[in-house]
């Protein structure tokens, strides 16, 4: 068998014996058929348990009250960039970033109704700007509904006589709706980054990544001499991004993603420095870096 199967059955061996031994609920953005639900069931098998929530919010407001086991959020897209909703709930729960999932994403056209008799597209914002060169090719009049996930759009578009979705193949599948077309995203290799989120901090696996939450005072050069302590330390930043604090206009929360442990000596003692320069610093989690594409 090849690598992809093996690795398939041994995800769904590890699925049934979690919710043998303890009963995982895994909590995710819905709802069912979203790419959240899709990267949920692709990362952790699908003999889990699973809980559809209407908003990114509510996903870490359910881990933090220990109702789900984790939660598994979207992060960054490899087109679009920051999940905003993520990025700002990170500020308002107290939860840990337990692990990673890179998901491909590919988008299709979902509706009973022929291409033609198309004149609204409902999807996620973040789609619009996926797919962009497609629909401006395809259907360039079409209105651009924006809705709170791909499925929900799914789910809008059963009952329509004009109005199709871009979404999953699950959320096709589950909505009984037709693909009119497949592989929308402008980037063939497009990728979403999902955190899966938790209550405890995982151990050292031996490639980890580090991901921070920090503001500054506003001076020159507050920001470079935050990141200037981890380039002396020797260790890489994959990943920087930023938002509006909330605290006072202008002020913003940065993000980063460093390439080690927490509790690596040398790591730790970059983060006792870099804490230092801000106004405000918190450790998000350390977790095993993501080994392929799912």
């Amino acid at each position: 068998l090849p690598d992809q199967a093996l690795e398939a059955i041994w995800r769904e061996l590890m699925s049934g014996s979690f919710q043998l031994e303890r009963g995982v609920t895994i909590g995710y953005l819905g709802p069912p058929g979203s790419f959240s639900h899709l990267a949920a069931v692709r990362h952790f098998g699908s003999s889990v348990d699973f809980e559809e929530f209407r908003d990114i919010p509510t996903v870490f407001r359910s881990v933090q009250a220990g109702n789900c086991t984790y939660g598994l959020v979207p992060y960054e897209n490899s087109t679009g960039g920051g999940i905003t909703d993520t990025l700002d709930a990170f500020a308002d729960y107290d939860v840990t970033v337990y692990a990673e999932a890179l998901i491909a994403i590919s988008h299709c056209l979902l509706s009973n109704i022929p291409l033609d008799r198309i004149t609204r597209i409902a999807s996620k914002p973040q789609v619009f700007t996926q797919c962009r060169n497609w629909l401006d090719q395809h259907l360039p009049d079409a209105e651009r509904v924006p809705t709170s996930s791909s499925s929900a759009a799914a789910q809008a578009a059963v009952e329509s006589d004009d109005l199709a979705a871009i979404g999953s193949r699950l959320a096709g599948t589950i909505h009984g709706l037709n693909i009119l077309s497949s592989a929308l995203e402008d980037n063939p290799g497009n990728i979403t980054r999902f955190l899966i989120i938790a209550r405890q901090r995982a151990q050292l696996s031996g490639s980890d990544k580090t991901s921070i939450m920090f503001t500054t005072d506003h001076h020159p050069g507050a920001l470079v001499d935050v990141l200037a302590v981890f380039r002396d330390a020797g260790i890489n930043l994959s990943h920087i991004d930023k938002r509006p604090s909330g605290r006072e206009n202008w002020n913003y929360s940065f993000f980063i993603d460093a390439d080690a442990h927490q509790d690596d000596p040398v790591m730790a003692e970059a983060l006792d420095s870099a804490r230092g320069l801000c106004t405000s610093f918190r450790v998000l989690g350390s977790f095993p870096r993501a080994q392929q594409v799912l």
